[in-house]
């Protein structure tokens, strides 16, 4: 037995960074949108899904568990240890049908081929004292170029023993897939009629079925899976609806053991009573090894174990818990931390598809000739060529697409964790990047990712923006090779650490430090004339207009509006229904012009890296510009508080103040010196608990403004975690760090606050939210949501006493 072979990559290792080591990445839990649903980083391949539903009564096919959805009532489901380049532990609770299923995933380097993976699926009922009859259904089907087939023999009354599959793709070359049933397992094999199904009970069932090209992902649907076991048990079911007592329905619904020729999907259904386990493996014949002998309980149990080890022991070196956390706290914190950490990396997802563009539309406030020829006139939606992205997701049931402004957050996680990792994903978002700089807020790539979207929101326009926050994710990478090494300080490089200039991550990487500047600048040049590309496209086509309204500033163009907004949202700004002034030409919009500055920053550092001194020059330039039109823009000296900008009915420009999280941007980012005379007001009204404060975190809209709590009610009012972070962020690295009138209240806000952000997550239980109710902290909208909801697990690491830049903890 190869024992040791499947142990290597459970031993604890160094995560390597700007390496490349990504072929431990070709394989993961890509499928984040299901349960339990594996494939490889690769257009049209191999993908695999979990079926399961209980067999209790026939109604309960019509409610198979597959696609995570917030409809199907489970209890929870989690990963509690998950490492993407190892593997993890996930628990699906569903009381519904009183089981607990586990999922286990073990990643096998080797070969020429991304390596191999083994997959245990096992169930315990929840109440022991209650029936628990379940019916699970592994499927793998095949795209592209390629082929697979069932290699046991067929047999029209189901399948004893295991069941094998070949295949060949090129770029997974050969490669087999066995699904085993672990010995003990019961199966329904009593009760009334039983006689009559004899010969299929207690067996393996399958099916082999021939679906049209890109239509895998419907597997678990009306059609194919499910229509497959209902057209069979239908004409049983008829049989026997005058007879005195029904057939158990474990005995009926059961896939028809039909394999097609050509077939490109096949199902592998067990059915079982009480507790359960079967494995799947999957080798690639280049590894040159072989499972044989590999398939012992102790084995899988062994390789499970170096995975929580080696997990357990990285997450406490990464994201160490202060001191100032009472004893008693640690424990539930550490595995609350370690769950919205894990289930961030197992929200991340490949996608491969075409896209919908409209690169004519504009609503008529945004029109503008230059502009529209930019984007070559075409009007309609069309579809664009199919594109490849690896992008962690903000939530599994509700949300599993890319989505920009979500994903910058995501990486700050990501990266602190894995830099590697954290790369790859930023260098698939940037290969978005079009010829004019353009990408896409939402990443809709395919017919798979489109189902999950209401018709309205599908189509994406060329002009539209998003929060720009995967330039956090440039520097924060920057910062941590800077961090590793010794040598001149982020000071003496001229990096301002503030929110704005992102802290080094947690958990500086150990090979970081072994790597030369060099290698780090190779890798990222090649990223910088895109992202300089997406900078100028920015600039370009979210200006907004100074002269025109008579507006002094001491920059003549340096404002910017949210194109793509309409009467009641502006979806491009990240916050949908915030309050804003009514649309027009002339307005300008305080956040927008924030990121601008910040955007403008973190070109800055990443130009100053790579040794770009001269565009260094130009941003720092534009940076300034930037910040001083902050000031003289959009502050408001009678309401002491930053605003967006409109055009009132005399046509006359003036301030539209609304007294939340878009009042807070130029604090949130940073961009105020320590000493600034409008730092004063702003922590004023952060803790005025009549205002934005709450003992769950700061609220989006103030608790005193008319429209708190009205309509939709999605940022007027709820407590959302990013933008709690960004204001612990500032506060910490800072205003609180950094000496100035302010500091020593800045101090106490943070305490505070971050108290009350952290003891609302993790004294829940069940799922992390979207976002929290502004007045009594409860959880709302979609969960689970462990996209930037996650960074919970930063913050809680935030240290009491600032200390000196390679020590912080966030961004």
């Amino acid at each position: 037995m190869r024992i040791l072979w499947l142990l290597l990559p459970l031993l604890p290792s160094v995560y390597p960074s700007f390496t490349n080591n990504t072929e431990d990445l070709l394989w993961g839990a890509y499928r984040p949108n299901l349960y339990f649903g594996l494939r490889p980083r690769l257009p049209q391949s191999l993908m695999t899904g979990l079926v399961w539903f209980g067999t209790q009564n026939y109604q309960s096919i019509a409610k198979a568990r597959h696609a995570c959805d917030q409809g199907d009532g489970l209890d929870s489901y989690t990963w509690t240890h998950f490492d993407p380049r190892q593997g993890g532990v996930q628990i699906l609770q569903d009381s519904q049908n009183n089981v607990r299923i586990t999922t286990e995933l073990l990643k096998v380097p080797g070969g020429s081929h991304g390596g191999g993976w083994a997959a245990r699926i096992k169930g315990v009922p929840i109440d022991p004292m209650r029936p628990s009859r379940i019916s699970t259904v592994f499927y793998l089907g095949l795209e592209g170029i390629g082929g697979v087939d069932m290699v046991t023999d067929e047999s029209e009354n189901g399948i004893d023993g295991p069941v094998e599959f070949a295949g060949s793709t090129p770029d997974l070359g050969d490669f087999t897939l066995r699904i085993l049933e672990a010995p003990g397992n019961e199966a329904v094999t009593t009760g009334p009629l039983s006689e009559d199904f004899e010969e299929r009970l207690g067996k393996t069932h399958v099916v082999g079925l021939r679906l049209p090209p890109g239509q895998l992902w419907t597997a678990k649907g009306t059609f194919p899976l499910s229509e497959n076991i209902v057209a069979r048990a239908s004409p049983i079911a008829e049989k026997y609806r005058s007879a005195e007592q029904a057939p158990d329905p474990s005995f009926i619904l059961q896939l028809s053991d039909d394999i097609l020729t050509a077939s490109n999907l096949f199902a592998v259904q067990k059915s079982f009573e009480g507790e359960f386990q079967f494995d799947v493996f999957f080798e690639s014949a280049s590894a040159n090894q072989t499972f044989d002998g590999l398939v012992q309980t102790s084995t899988i149990d062994q390789g499970i174990a170096a995975i929580v080890t080696s997990f357990d022991s990285h997450f406490d070196e990464t994201f160490p818990i202060p001191s100032s956390h009472a004893a008693d706290d640690v424990t539930s914190l550490k595995s609350f931390s370690k769950a919205i950490t894990s289930n961030l990396f197992g929200g991340i997802g490949y996608f491969y598809g075409t896209s919908i563009v409209d690169k004519g539309f504009a609503y008529e406030w945004d029109q503008d000739d230059e502009i529209d020829d930019e984007n070559d006139g075409d009007s309609g939606a069309r579809l664009t060529e199919p594109r490849a992205l690896l992008t962690a997701t903000p939530s599994r049931s509700f949300f599993p697409r890319g989505f920009y402004w979500d994903e910058g957050f995501h990486l700050l996680h990501i990266g602190a964790w894995d830099t590697e990792l954290s790369l790859e994903i930023l260098k698939d978002w940037i290969k978005l990047i079009d010829g004019n700089g353009w990408v896409a807020r939402e990443q809709i790539l395919g017919e798979e990712a489109r189902s999950r979207v209401p018709e309205q929101f599908q189509t994406q326009v060329p002009t539209f923006a998003n929060p720009p926050t995967l330039t956090m994710a440039v520097t924060a990478i920057i910062n941590q090779f800077n961090a590793a090494h010794d040598g001149p300080s982020a000071a003496d490089l001229g990096m301002d650490y503030g929110m704005g200039g992102q802290m080094p991550l947690a958990g500086t990487l150990k090979s970081t430090a072994a790597l030369d500047r060099t290698a780090v600048q190779s890798v990222l040049r090649e990223m910088y004339k895109p992202l300089k590309r997406h900078y100028e496209w920015f600039r370009r086509t979210q200006r907004g207009q100074i002269k025109q309204y008579g507006r002094r500033a001491r920059s003549r163009t340096e404002g910017y509006r949210w194109r793509g907004r309409s009467e009641a949202h502006v979806l491009t700004s990240g916050m949908d229904d915030y309050p804003r002034g009514p649309p027009h030409a002339g307005e300008l919009h305080l956040d927008l012009i924030s990121w601008m500055a910040f955007f403008s920053r973190t070109m800055k550092d990443f130009a100053q890296f790579i040794d770009e001194e001269d565009d260094a020059a130009s941003f720092a330039e534009i940076e300034l510009a930037i910040i001083n039109n902050i000031d003289d823009l959009h502050w408001n000296e009678e309401n002491e508080m930053y605003c967006d900008v409109g055009i009132d009915s005399d046509d006359e420009s003036t301030h539209i103040c609304h007294l939340g999280y878009v009042s807070l941007f130029p604090f949130m980012l940073s961009l105020l010196p320590p000493d600034s005379p409008h730092l004063g007001p702003i922590l004023d009204m952060l803790r005025d608990p009549e205002q934005l404060w709450s003992e769950y975190g700061i609220r989006s809209l103030s608790k005193s403004h008319s429209e708190f709590g009205q309509g939709e009610n999605y940022w007027k009012g709820p407590i959302w975690v990013q933008i709690n972070y960004m204001v612990l962020g500032a506060l910490h690295n800072t205003y609180a760090r950094e000496e100035g009138p302010f500091q020593e209240k800045a101090k106490e806000i943070y305490e505070e606050l971050r108290r009350n952000v952290v003891n609302n997550e993790y004294q829940r239980t069940g799922y992390v939210w979207e976002q929290y109710d502004a007045l009594t902290g409860e959880g709302r909208r979609s969960h689970p949501f462990t996209g930037w909801t996650s960074l919970v697990t930063l913050s809680k690491h935030l240290l009491s006493t600032p200390r000196k830049s390679s020590d912080f903890q966030l961004l």
